[in-house]
């Protein structure tokens, strides 16, 4: 084989369900078995759809690894009467997936709600983790801001009036906003995700489903320090990739990564949320520069 053909290999996508809890989960997977391992946390109200460009552009360098939590994609969806949606049980969840596979190092790209979902599994299992990728993921108070006033009045009373105030968050024009909200040319976005998205979220019960993860968010604030804790004693290594005109998760968010981080690499994209959708080519690039750094210093530590 030439290096050109070595340089031009393409490593097909697989699409797997695996059993976890007595619960389908679904998944994205691509790239060498014995290649480091990428393993993609998504957002809501998306899935492991997020990564769909994402995971061909890494998988000849990486083994790129991305579960749809349950309620999301085309994961089981159980009845909320009969499942727990709750931060810790997704990250229970995804714990469990992660075993079941063989991942036993890993580098995590968490955005959104993959943040404290992905901060979790690291607090489970520390030695696991590699590096970190966080895109638009929150692990500070500064980063929720004004979006998150309703959220935060649903946290402090429960009630049925405040949790119907955010059923908006789940209908169609929210889903698209999220989308196109702080994008400087909407042409470059695929319409497909946000219907894919919503297709999800009209599925009868699903909106319950949301509510009680909305409720379920407040429960990883108390967890920021000890997700700081673990940034300031395993220092892994991280590049923030931020769209930084986010209104969910906006660029204060970002800013006290490094108070906590040594290794720590920020760039502030001039897009919304997904900033995939816009930004994808140069977030896969420092993602391959970045993270094929920190496997170089690792293998040149072993010998």
């Amino acid at each position: 084989m030439t290096a050109v053909e070595t340089q031009t290999q393409t490593y097909p996508v697989h699409y797997k369900t695996v059993r976890i809890h007595n619960q389908d989960i679904f998944c994205r997977e691509a790239g060498p078995q014995g290649a480091p391992v990428i393993l993609l946390l998504h957002g809501f109200p998306t899935s492991s759809h997020m990564f769909r460009n994402l995971i061909p552009r890494l998988a000849g360098s990486f083994r790129v690894v991305a579960p749809d939590y349950p309620g999301y994609g085309q994961s089981s969806m159980p009845d909320h009467k009969s499942f727990e949606y709750s931060f810790e049980n997704l990250a229970n969840i995804v714990n469990g997936f992660v075993e079941s596979i063989g991942l036993t190092k890993y580098s995590m790209y968490v955005m959104d709600y993959g943040a404290p979902i992905g901060y979790r599994l690291a607090l489970l299992h520390l030695e696991r983790v590699q590096a970190l990728i966080v895109q638009n993921g929150n692990a500070y108070e500064e980063g929720l801001l004004k979006f998150w006033d309703p959220i935060k009045k649903y946290w402090a009373e429960p009630t049925p009036e405040n949790r119907a105030a955010l059923y908006f968050l789940s209908d169609p024009k929210s889903t698209r906003w999220q989308y196109e909200t702080g994008v400087q040319d909407t042409s470059l976005l695929d319409p497909t995700t946000w219907l894919v998205d919503q297709v999800g979220l009209d599925r009868p019960g699903n909106l319950d489903i949301q509510m009680d993860l909305m409720l379920s968010y407040g429960t990883n604030v108390p967890l920021y320090p000890e997700f700081q804790a673990f940034f300031r004693k395993y220092q892994p290594p991280t590049l923030i990739v931020w769209g930084k005109n986010d209104f969910i998760f906006p660029a204060e968010g970002a800013a006290p990564y490094p108070r906590d981080l040594k290794n720590v690499e920020t760039h502030l994209l001039d897009t919304g949320h997904f900033a995939l959708e816009t930004h994808g080519e140069e977030i896969a690039s420092r993602m391959e520069g970045f993270l094929l750094k920190q496997d170089s210093k690792r293998t040149a530590s072993r010998n």
